[in-house]
């Protein structure tokens, strides 16, 4: 019996999914996630003078540098030829938080969904790591992939309310 879960064969062990077969396309993978701080810590980041600098900045060219070593963190992962990383930031006063957003894009066999989800979760760790000195409670939280187009299985967006 085979599993539905494609990083295993037919005898259960672990593979890395033939992807030989699959047409090159232009697929695209949005991705997003949250890290909560206190009010404090976040007028720090919002205001670019936390002590080692402009926390968002760092945290942008981190996570773009994530979603190009996808394939060396996640062991099953293709290594992807990546046509795009795009990352934005969006600060949230009222509820002391900053939103990460990633799309990544390539032509190819296979999509970009974990690079996209590697690439807002680089992000928000730099953020944690820039401003651990002054609060090391911040929480990351809601990552997830929001939508993603291209392939044999077309395209899929979450519903509004995940």
């Amino acid at each position: 019996m085979s599993s539905p879960l494609t990083h295993f064969d037919a005898r259960g062990q672990a593979h890395m999914v033939d992807v030989a077969g699959k047409a090159a396309t232009h697929r695209v993978a949005r991705a997003e996630g949250v890290i909560r701080m206190r009010p404090a810590t976040f007028e720090l980041v919002a205001a670019g003078g936390a002590n080692k600098g402009d926390v968002l900045g760092v945290a942008r060219v981190a996570a773009i540098q994530g979603a190009k070593r996808t394939a060396e963190l996640v062991p099953l992962c293709h290594p992807l030829p990546l046509t795009r990383v795009a990352v934005d930031f969006a600060l949230d006063r009222a509820a002391s938080l900053v939103r990460c957003t990633a799309q990544v894009e390539t032509v190819g066999a296979t999509g970009v969904e974990m690079e996209a989800l590697t690439a807002v979760q680089v992000g928000l760790l730099t953020v944690y790591d820039m401003c651990k000195a002054v609060d090391r409670g911040m929480v990351i939280d809601g990552v997830r992939v929001l939508a993603k187009r291209g392939g044999k299985s077309g395209d899929w967006a979450a519903a509004a309310a995940d």
